[in-house]
């Protein structure tokens, strides 16, 4: 469990919601590389069971459509607005797909200590996808940011 949820697909729902001109593609591109990585996980490594999968789908990728979302709402890129975006959408995620977890799965009661004991447990997948979302985004947007001065032709207009 160490590096669950350590992924780079937050910092990437981000990025595209900031910089993709083509939005559709700002949705598609991480929730794609999402599915691809869950089929191959849950084929390979977790044998999950699909019905389980498919079940809690809505809530994690929709988690990462709603970051995509956030991102279309930043216009000034500057460290100060990707690390409070980075920290919310962790939070974000955490709070819509263990929710999902709670309110649709069978691990917890569903009960108010049920729902605590949920989202106690969900605390270290939290850390890591905020600490993904800090590093990934980190290089992303550091080494977008760079590549703009030497190439002017990467600049996009937020107008």
């Amino acid at each position: 469990m160490f590096l669950a949820n350590f992924t780079p697909v937050g910092a990437m729902a981000l990025f595209g919601g900031v910089y993709f001109a083509d939005k559709k593609k700002a949705y598609i591109v991480p929730i794609l590389a999402l599915l691809l990585s869950d089929v191959v996980l849950n084929s390979t490594i977790y044998a999950t069971n699909w019905a389980d999968f498919i079940e809690g789908m809505a809530w994690c990728y929709g988690s990462f459509a709603l970051t995509v979302l956030m991102g279309t709402f930043i216009k000034k890129v500057n460290v100060r607005n990707i690390v409070l975006a980075s920290i919310s959408s962790a939070i974000l995620f955490w709070l819509i797909s263990d929710f999902g977890v709670w309110i649709g799965g069978t691990m917890y009661p569903k009960t108010g200590a049920g729902f605590i004991e949920c989202y106690a447990a969900a605390i270290p997948f939290l850390k890591n996808m905020l600490l993904s979302n800090l590093v990934f985004g980190g290089v992303m947007f550091g080494v977008f940011e760079a590549a703009k001065y030497k190439f002017p032709v990467l600049a996009v207009s937020k107008a």
